[in-house]
């Protein structure tokens, strides 16, 4: 059974480096079988780090993949997290669940 995707304001509240699975996957929207056998196959979009048994992603690069940081200045998006927020529905006029998509359009 796949787990539910993260929100936006989810994946921004990450720390540096995330563990592929859950994190990675679930970003993604892959089951967990698929997250490691595509990491094994060097085919996930971003690039796997090993740390001893461990895979981990760094965050950044998870957020350029999917379309979280703006392109040429490296600033951090404008959508607040959810420590910051009070509630999901006022990071920056954006649904935490809105598709990557809806950020890009809303965004330029």
């Amino acid at each position: 059974m796949t787990a539910p995707a993260l929100t936006i304001a989810e994946i921004l509240d990450q720390p540096a480096l995330v563990p592929l699975w859950p994190t990675v996957g679930r970003a993604l929207g892959l089951a967990e079988s698929t997250t490691y056998q595509l990491a094994s196959e060097d085919r996930l979009p971003i690039e796997v780090i090993r740390l001893g048994r461990r895979r981990v992603a760094r965050t950044v690069d998870l957020h350029r993949f999917l379309g979280l940081l703006p392109e040429g200045n490296g600033a951090a998006p404008e959508v607040q997290s959810r420590a910051t927020a009070t509630r999901n529905d006022e990071a920056a006029g954006v649904q935490p669940a809105a598709p990557v998509e809806q950020l890009r359009t809303s965004r330029q």
